[in-house]
């Protein structure tokens, strides 16, 4: 008697391989919405009242901003890059609405400072920048909180010549530094123990008035993983639709027999 036609060694193979394809794209589904949760749930924690540790501890010079590094407190030591203040518009604060007052700090030896990658650093809030607050020369040491940087979408530059940003988003500000960038920004902690923070005239910023995590973080994670689970999907159809053709086939009856 001959085995039923879903059950030969080509059709057992076609089994195999189809549930092999379609457990390997739901597996891979889970685990990229996995790290997408993961870095939703990293992004959103409150690291603010830990502990600060070295910069270089947290974020390389040429690092992608790691998610376990939101609002992590570092301490930083370098020079100060007076000429290349910038200030962001659009602070609020209460009723008001302000600039923050963001620097760079030549990360490093004071030998090094013309080289030296820089880190974005918020000094404080000012309700005018007319005229601009004085800038802060020399070396110092600071803690601050890290931060991501920004990135809102349909948000640009109106006008690169100035020294007023919208954002704080490394594209914008690398057009007024003349040396790499870290890869993210910090916020002066004024209550830490801090040398030439250049925070003096300036209302503090805390990092509570930092921007939230954006709603799109890890979101290409997310959409990877709802492409892994529609390749199962279909694989699972291709193959239902091959079983369902191969019955099909081996009922109709064999034209030749009929024949004759």
């Amino acid at each position: 008697m001959p085995a039923p036609v879903l059950l030969r060694p080509v059709a057992i193979g076609a089994h195999l391989f189809a549930l092999f394809c379609v457990g390997v794209a739901v597996t891979l589904g889970f685990w990229q919405v996995g790290s997408w949760q993961s870095q939703r749930d990293e992004g959103t924690t409150d690291r603010s009242t830990q502990e600060p540790v070295p910069l270089d501890e947290a974020l390389g010079p040429d690092d992608p901003f790691p998610q376990a590094a939101v609002s992590l407190p570092v301490t930083a030591s370098g020079t100060w890059l007076g000429d290349s203040t910038l200030y962001v518009e659009g602070r609020d604060r209460g009723d008001a609405s302000g600039y923050w007052v963001l620097t760079p700090l030549a990360v490093g030896d004071a030998t090094d400072a013309a080289t030296a990658p820089a880190l974005l650093v918020v000094r404080g809030w000012v309700a005018s920048i007319d005229p601009r607050p004085p800038v802060p020369t020399g070396t110092a040491e600071v803690t601050a909180w890290l931060q991501p940087p920004e990135g809102t979408a349909g948000v640009t530059d109106s006008d690169r010549s100035d020294d007023v940003i919208p954002q704080v988003r490394l594209a914008d500000a690398i057009q007024h530094v003349d040396q790499d960038l870290y890869g993210g920004f910090a916020v002066v902690d004024t209550d830490a123990d801090n040398t030439n923070a250049g925070a003096e005239g300036l209302e503090p910023v805390g990092v509570e008035e930092v921007p939230e995590v954006a709603a799109t973080t890890g979101l290409r994670n997310l959409l990877y993983g709802l492409e892994w689970w529609i390749f199962a999907g279909f694989a699972a159809f291709i193959w239902l639709r091959w079983c369902r053709d191969e019955v099909v086939n081996a009922r109709e009856p064999d034209p030749v027999a009929v024949d004759g």
